[in-house]
């Protein structure tokens, strides 16, 4: 007779589900898909080949003003973002999906259009950038300020679905509780919100920097593409391509090793998060 624990083992339900093989390869011609061109490219780069393009001047300012803008982008959409993550965390209302639609508008909007978007509204006669410029002599269009500004309009989004999701997993009751205690709203936010949201935050600011780390369309017609003042990395291997491949491969492979190591960073401390007790 077959005890209940063995039709346990061998029913095909005990692993959860019953085509869990026939899932595993079936999704191989996608993970293929993706993995063979990034493979591809980094076996035509070599050792020697990344070294010397390293010592290539155009390379080198590409690389520093995207290590430069980057981080500021980001830290801009964190600083602005936060407070759109937590309202659009909150109860749903006409406003909330008016909003959220907006955040979203970046990710699918072309990238000449957005670019154009920032442009008339920040360029010399563009709807704010005219009065900046004729009042207080600013400029903003092609700098390295219009650079910054293309990278955190595309990759806003990428912070903001997610710290609204990390918002959104926090116990009501438990900040009922801690407004009981006496706790004011940025104590709310910095001891109970911030402590159990950290995974979608962190995952939030490292997405959003690697957008910020690949943009190329917005910026190539709101900032130029001006070697050593608004050339940032994805420019200059769209130059590359042209004038140097080797330029192109060089910063593609180090773009990609930035990015992976971003990303496995994060990962690891979302399953170093998960397996607290």
């Amino acid at each position: 007779m077959i005890s209940s624990k063995s039709l346990r083992l061998t029913s095909p339900l005990a692993s959860g589900d019953p085509f869990h093989g026939l899932w595993r390869y079936l999704s191989m011609p996608l993970l293929a898909f993706v993995t063979v061109p990034i493979v591809a490219l980094l076996f035509q780069v070599q050792p020697g080949q990344l070294v010397a393009g390293l010592h290539d001047e155009d390379v080198r300012q590409a690389i520093g003003l995207t290590l430069f803008t980057t981080p500021i982008s980001t830290a801009l959409c964190v600083l602005l973002g936060t407070p759109v993550a937590q309202m659009l965390s909150r109860k749903r209302r006409t406003i909330h999906y008016v909003a959220d639609t907006i955040v979203d508008l970046p990710t699918i909007l072309p990238p000449s259009v957005a670019g154009l978007a920032l442009l008339l509204a920040f360029g010399r006669h563009g709807l704010l950038g005219s009065p900046l410029f004729s009042v207080l002599g600013i400029r903003i269009a092609f700098t390295q300020v219009a650079v910054i500004l293309a990278q955190a309009f595309v990759s806003a989004p990428f912070y903001i679905k997610s710290a609204s999701i990390g918002f959104a997993t926090v116990n009501r009751q438990l900040k009922e509780a801690a407004c009981l205690d006496g706790a004011g709203p940025w104590e709310l936010f910095g001891y109970v919100t911030v402590p159990i949201a950290w995974p979608a935050i962190v995952s939030g600011v490292v997405m959003c920097w690697c957008r910020a780390l690949g943009e190329f369309g917005a910026t190539i017609i709101f900032a130029g593409n001006y070697p050593g003042r608004t050339q940032t990395m994805p420019l200059a291997i769209y130059l590359g391509f042209e004038l140097n491949l080797n330029t192109a491969l060089t910063l593609s492979a180090i773009l990609i090793g930035f990015s992976f190591a971003a990303l496995v960073v994060v990962k690891m401390l979302l399953s170093l998060h998960a397996a607290r007790p």
